[in-house]
């Protein structure tokens, strides 16, 4: 079932998330299309939608908090000596058209927007698969063209002076529960050993359900995970990790994430074998 404004992904006929195009919200959070709610198989939901520990995270997506000092993440800016300030730089994602829109999935073009002028133009590709009767494979694919006559580049708060604040690209907000979700890799465990670092696939696991997120593209796999458990469940990428990612004019950025969404809690070996079943050529 679609509409104008939601597509509903499904798998084996089960819908397993609503992406919204066009949604209505207030200029401070960078108005942005989202998937929300994601759920497993089994129908529990896994993503959460303007939480109030931070409003401008919208379920999986993609959102950039520095394009040449514009804010494509939402909320306050991290600036270098003075912290997070409230600044009126907020960027927008338009969806202008779907290629191509299926039940399983779609390819989906949008315009990045600030201050009037377009930045940055995305070709978005969304697919869904199932790959057991308790588990489906997200693949999302974002490509970033610069559409300027001149450079731009893309940062983080940990660019602009906040250790540890990596953040920006693929996003995931998963559910709070009463207990934090657990976090590991194939080689480490805990978010302190895993954020920040690269590692082919990381799973984030809840009371239950798991996420496995990998980079499925060489270039994705060299990007650091950004992981908070305590604070808030959320997992992405950083493309501006040490520093700020150049992006001249025509020039082009790709990431392509694949996230396995399944009941129950995976341990290592199920975990890595999903993630060679949901990757493979």
């Amino acid at each position: 079932m679609t509409s104008n404004d939601t597509t509903v992904l499904r798998v084996a006929g089960r819908p397993v998330g609503r992406y919204v195009t066009r949604p209505e919200l207030p200029a401070r959070l960078s108005p942005r299309p989202y998937l929300h709610p994601v759920t497993t198989l089994a129908g529990t939901a896994v993503t959460e939608l303007a939480p109030a520990d931070h409003a401008h995270h919208l379920g999986v997506g993609v959102a950039v908090p520095d394009v040449e000092g514009f804010n494509f993440w939402g909320g306050r800016t991290y600036v270098r000596d003075q912290g997070p300030t409230e600044l009126d730089n907020h960027g927008a994602q338009r969806h202008i058209a779907f290629q191509l829109r299926d039940p399983d999935g779609f390819v989906e073009e949008l315009r990045w927007v600030a201050a009037g002028g377009e930045l940055l133009r995305e070709r978005r590709t969304v697919a869904a698969t199932e790959l057991t009767d308790q588990a489906w494979a997200l693949d999302l694919t974002f490509s970033l063209t610069n559409v300027t006559t001149g450079p731009l580049s893309i940062g983080s708060p940990a660019t602009n002076g906040r250790p540890g604040a990596a953040y920006g690209g693929f996003f995931w907000r998963a559910r709070k529960q009463s207990r934090a979700p657990e976090v590991f890799t194939a080689g480490s465990d805990g978010e302190e050993d895993v954020h920040g670092r690269p590692a082919d696939w990381l799973a984030l696991r809840g009371a239950t359900w798991t996420l496995v997120f990998a980079g499925a593209t060489e270039q994705t796999r060299r990007d650091p995970w950004f992981v908070r458990t305590e604070e808030y469940p959320g997992v992405g990428s950083s493309l501006a990790h040490e520093e700020r990612l150049p992006l001249p004019p025509d020039e082009t950025v790709v990431r392509r994430v694949v996230t396995v969404v399944a009941d129950g809690r995976l341990d290592r070996d199920a975990a890595a074998a999903l993630v060679r079943k949901a990757v493979s050529p």
